[in-house]
């Protein structure tokens, strides 16, 4: 954008829009945008392309809140770092995504002690950890 006024008008608009799951309209603001405004219409095309793409992986953050689960996702960064980056980025290796795939399951599995389970049946038991309900103030 041009201008970090602007800049910050539309990100609080286009935040407030996806806090509250409407990616639709976030991607219509964008295209609303007046061309005077934007420094980089490759970067917004971009952003467009990327809201579209994933349009049902984006939640509505405001409803997650009030049922009391996670809004952030840094507890899967920081369990994608411990499970797979630390092993792939030495110096001179290279992975494919078969191999990194691969790799993130077997340490998965490994570190979830599901290896019987694994070998016998061939899958991964996926579940979510019970979390404390809190009483809403609503």
């Amino acid at each position: 954008m041009k201008g970090k006024r602007i800049r910050n008008t539309v990100l609080e608009e286009l935040l407030a829009l996806l806090w509250i799951g409407r990616v639709n309209l976030a991607i219509g603001y964008l295209r609303s945008l007046h061309p005077g405004d934007v420094k980089d219409t490759e970067q917004i095309e971009k952003l467009i392309g990327y809201f579209s793409r994933n349009l049902s992986f984006i939640p509505c953050y405001a409803l997650r809140q009030k049922l009391g689960l996670r809004v952030s996702s840094n507890p899967v960064e920081k369990a994608n770092d411990l499970l797979v980056s630390n092993r792939q980025k030495h110096h001179g290796m290279s992975w494919s995504a078969d191999g990194s795939n691969s790799l993130a399951i077997l340490t998965s599995v490994r570190r979830n002690s599901e290896h019987m389970h694994w070998l016998r049946h061939h899958e991964i038991t996926f579940t979510f950890p019970q979390q404390k309900r809190t009483k809403s103030a609503a």
